[in-house]
């Protein structure tokens, strides 16, 4: 400032220079040089004077405006912190520029956070003002309900979330109160019904916005409204119950005097035409607002009727219990589980007839057996599957071996073709039977081992049933390798004495008797039949195993256990008749 005073100085010494001319004036007129120095003296004071008025006002408008600035930032740091804010992309990142460019740069960002804190205190002023007026129709003081006081420091949305978070937990706890308000007053309703009361008038007693007749739309959800209504259906329950007691304490006076007087069967049967309970009657009678002396008589055929439902229940009971039974045992053949289902059903007819059983434990318990029978089926599905796929690929083995005995199986005959597509598919199946028979006893004992029992099908253990059958296909193995032998040293004896001797006439080869093979040759189109565990009558009696794992003559396993080699086969079928093939 010092210096721009030296500088103004300067230049208006300088500025009286060059005005000298205007300063002969005041010699013309006689001014001495005293006066005229005093007045230019004057004249400087007076520009100086202006000067520093005007630095003044300078300097306090830049500090006007720092301080502008400055509460600008911290209103902008303060309008960041109360909503939560880290930054804004408004805001420059550099403070460069004269003060009122840096004022002109804060100040978009400034309106807009405005604004949003308008918002934010707008949301946070309704969902304040929905939390109180909840709490206040929980706490019973709807009607002093106040706008709430919005805390302006703290409008993060984390706050807001918190706020909304409360006010769902009010929403559906106060839907939790309105849905038990409502079941109280369907209570109390019934119970007036029954009781012959004015449903209106004992709901209006405890609130009256319970009344639907009022108009009043919403119904108070209070903690002394809940209180009144537990109150109130409690009251009604208990004059019921001691209605309910009357009435039967009557009943049961009058049927002691009614079997005291020893009353015909005749006048008894008069009342064979009620066909309601005793439980649902006396609710008819206290529906109907019946209790007077007089309604005892409804109440007492009731009672007869009771007796003759019992009759009929017993014989109910038995189709129901049968009906079960056949369901377990539908489980149990489907599983192939053997059961005993005559003396199962002997002691179903036993419990019923005895009364020694309720019949509601009875059907729970069959119920119970149910699920577990189907849960033991489920555990078996996938072994049983696979020996589903067992029998049907031995199925195919033994058609395979017919086929392939078949001399005329090339024959263009009708049918051939599907025949031979036939015979591939049995080929690849039938080199899986190994695949397969190991991996079904792998499954087999890991399930006995899981449950410690014996895995069975039809009542046989199916382990042995695998190993029966894997002796057998050794053997078969084992005489196809003895006839292959057998074949070769024949032929190599031909080929010596044609060697030594001269080729010979064969004798003709006799006609084959063997029937032709066609599609349906396993007793279906698609090769299917009715599989079981069983040896036919030509398989040389092989041998099964039964269910406490010894051997008896009972036939278990596949129908192809032991094969037939060509040449055998040849000879055994000689002179069998000849069938026509199947188209």
């Amino acid at each position: 400032m010092v210096r721009a005073f030296m500088q103004f100085s300067l230049h208006f010494g300088k500025q009286c220079g060059e005005h000298s001319a205007d300063v002969q004036i005041w010699d013309e007129v006689g001014e001495s040089d005293e006066e005229r120095d005093k007045m230019l003296l004057q004249l400087e004071q007076e520009c100086l004077d202006v000067y520093k008025r005007k630095v003044d006002l300078a300097v306090k408008s830049r500090a006007h405006l720092l301080q502008t600035l400055a509460d600008a930032r911290v209103e902008l740091t303060n309008l960041l912190s109360a909503l939560g804010e880290k930054t804004y992309v408004g805001i420059p990142e550099k403070t460069s520029g004269t003060i009122k460019e840096q004022l002109a740069a804060i100040a978009p960002a400034l309106e807009k956070l405005w604004k949003q804190k308008d918002e934010r205190i707008k949301e946070f002023s309704d969902v304040q003002s929905q939390i109180q007026k909840i709490c206040a129709e929980i706490a019973g003081t709807s009607d002093k309900v106040e706008r709430p006081a919005v805390n302006e420091s703290d409008l993060s949305l984390k706050k807001l979330d918190e706020f909304h978070a409360q006010l769902q937990e009010l929403q559906k706890e106060k839907s939790d109160r309105l849905h038990k308000v409502l079941e109280f007053v369907s209570t109390v309703h019934d119970l007036c019904a029954v009781l012959g009361m004015d449903f209106l008038t004992t709901v209006t007693e405890v609130h009256p916005s319970l009344n639907d007749s009022t108009g009043v739309q919403s119904k108070s959800i209070s903690n002394e409204t809940l209180s009144r209504l537990a109150e109130t259906v409690l009251a009604l329950k208990e004059d019921k119950k001691q209605r309910l007691q009357k009435l039967q304490e009557l009943a049961t006076q009058l049927i002691d005097l009614w079997n005291l007087m020893d009353t015909p069967p005749e006048e008894r049967s008069l009342f064979d035409h009620v066909t309601c309970n005793i439980q649902l009657q006396l609710m008819k009678l206290l529906y109907l607002g019946l209790l007077l002396w007089t309604s005892l008589n409804r109440y007492l055929e009731a009672e007869v009727e009771v007796e003759r439902l019992d009759q009929l229940k017993a014989s109910r009971m038995k189709e129901i219990a049968f009906k079960r039974q056949s369901e377990l045992e539908e489980i149990f053949a489907q599983a192939h589980i053997e059961i005993d289902t005559e003396a199962a059903r002997a002691k179903i007819l036993s419990l019923i007839d005895s009364g020694n059983v309720e019949p509601a434990e009875l059907l729970a318990d069959m119920d119970n057996q149910i699920v577990k029978a189907k849960e033991e089926a489920l555990s078996r599905k996938e072994i049983l599957d696979k020996v589903e796929k067992w029998m049907s690929a031995c199925e195919e083995e033994s058609w395979l071996e017919d086929y392939n005995r078949d001399e005329n199986r090339y024959n263009a005959s009708r049918g051939a073709h599907l025949n031979l597509k036939r015979a591939e598919k049995a080929r690849i199946l039938v080199n899986k039977i190994p695949a397969l028979v190991d991996s079904l006893v792998a499954k087999t004992r890991a399930w006995e081992q899981e449950r410690g029992i014996t895995f069975t099908y039809d009542g046989v253990p199916l382990l042995a049933m695998l190993d029966e059958y894997a002796m057998l296909r050794q053997d078969r193995e084992e005489e196809k390798k003895r006839l292959r032998d057998h074949k070769k040293f024949h032929e190599q004896m031909s080929k010596e004495q044609e060697s030594m001797f001269g080729a010979t006439p064969s004798p003709a080869r006799q006609p084959s008797t063997k029937k032709v093979v066609g599609p349906r040759a396993n007793g279906g189109a698609n090769g299917s039949s009715s599989r079981r565990l069983s040896l036919n009558a030509h398989q040389n009696g092989s041998r099964s195993i039964n269910r406490d794992g010894k051997r008896d003559n009972r036939p278990v396993a596949p129908v192809n256990y032991v094969a037939i080699s060509k040449e055998d086969a040849a000879s055994q079928i000689s002179g069998t008749e000849h069938l026509p093939s199947t188209p």
